[in-house]
């Protein structure tokens, strides 16, 4: 199958703008993403004479928002989904000048080896060896994203690793999780100032307190420390793992909802958007609605948080759910809406 738009790529646009990919499902003609990075002769960040601004500082929803206020400007990268019922951001194929793919990066990294890499790239190189070798899964199946892949990185940049595949991301995940239990000295999980740093931070950004950060944290396990430098990893599928296509499923809000469920399928957790699937809903506020199969989440923070049997308290938009390729409707909880504003959340119930 011809490798598509995946998660996490970027795509450069006739005028430089730099959109990152945000999920694996896009319309025929469009490249769903969000603006990045854009020229700037001040930029902080570069590549060769061309320097560069970013766009989005921290992935929120209402930067998200400010960052489609900025589009604009620019109206040919804004478009309404029928799909989803709301403006997003989506780049013409057309205006696409370059895509850059992650695992391609990391082929060229590891065919430079030691030679013509700077610090950071031959950490990130490292970082990913060291994780393929303990877990299994060959260096092909991983990339490396952010402004590593674009060129455009500074010495106090981040790590942003992806790896491709479901059995794959599984075999990293755990592997990521014995190496974090095993405290080693290389590869470490935040602690300290740098864990109370995150968690205040994240307890700033977002509907959630200063322990219920710190409960996320301890159950991330695609963040931490590679000798110092901050890196994150992020599964994405393969092209045939998908099993969907843009407009098989239509979308229709249906105001804003509170639940209590109970976790019964978490392997979409990891992926964009994280799938958790539900059972034994109880409605707190909004809509009475008795056909709630699904918790589905567009903000990073809540992937992977929660397990099958577990509890969870979700708040987000309510939608109706067409399935046009099985000919039925039920209704899910989506966290990461524009209609939310930053106001939503997933949180297990310990």
């Amino acid at each position: 199958m011809e490798r598509g738009f995946r998660d996490r790529d970027f795509i450069q646009t006739i005028e430089g703008f730099l959109f990152c990919v945000i999920g694996s499902i896009h319309p025929p003609d469009r490249v769903i993403s969000y603006i990045k990075y854009v020229p700037a002769e001040d930029g902080l960040w570069g590549r060769g004479d061309l320097r560069f601004r970013r766009i989005m500082r921290h992935y929120t929803m209402l930067e998200l928002i400010d960052t489609l206020k900025f589009l604009e400007q620019h109206p040919e990268y804004l478009y309404y989904s029928h799909v989803m019922g709301v403006n997003m951001s989506a780049v013409p194929i057309e205006k696409i000048s370059f895509h850059f793919k992650p695992e391609e990066k990391m082929r060229k990294l590891n065919e430079a080896g030691g030679d013509g890499l700077d610090p950071l790239e031959r950490k990130a190189l490292d970082l990913a060896l060291r994780i393929s070798d303990e877990s299994g899964v060959p260096l092909e199946n991983f990339g490396v994203t952010g402004s590593i892949l674009l060129g455009i990185h500074q010495p106090f940049s981040d790590i942003d690793l992806t790896v491709y595949g479901k059995e794959n991301s599984r075999k990293v995940r755990n592997t990521l999780q014995q190496i974090h239990s095993t405290r080693k000295i290389d590869i470490q999980r935040f602690s300290g100032v740098r864990a109370e740093e995150w968690c205040l931070n994240k307890s700033r950004l977002y509907p959630l307190t200063y322990e219920e950060a710190k409960m996320l944290l301890e159950r991330k396990w695609n963040i931490g420390l590679f000798q110092g430098t901050v890196f994150s990893l992020h599964p994405a599928k393969f092209e045939w793992e998908v099993g969907e296509k843009y407009g098989d499923r239509v979308f229709e809000a249906k105001g804003m909802v509170k639940i209590t469920a109970t976790v019964i399928d978490d392997s979409e957790s990891d992926f964009m958007p994280s799938k958790y699937l539900v059972e034994d809903v109880k409605v707190l506020e909004g809509p009475r609605v008795n056909d709630i199969r699904e918790v589905a989440s567009y903000e990073g923070l809540y992937a992977g948080i929660s397990n099958r049997g577990e509890r969870i308290v979700a708040y987000g938009k309510l939608e109706r759910v067409f399935d046009n390729r099985r000919g039925e409707e039920y209704h899910r909880v989506l966290v990461g809406s524009q209609e939310a504003r930053g106001g939503d959340y997933v949180k297990p119930l310990l």
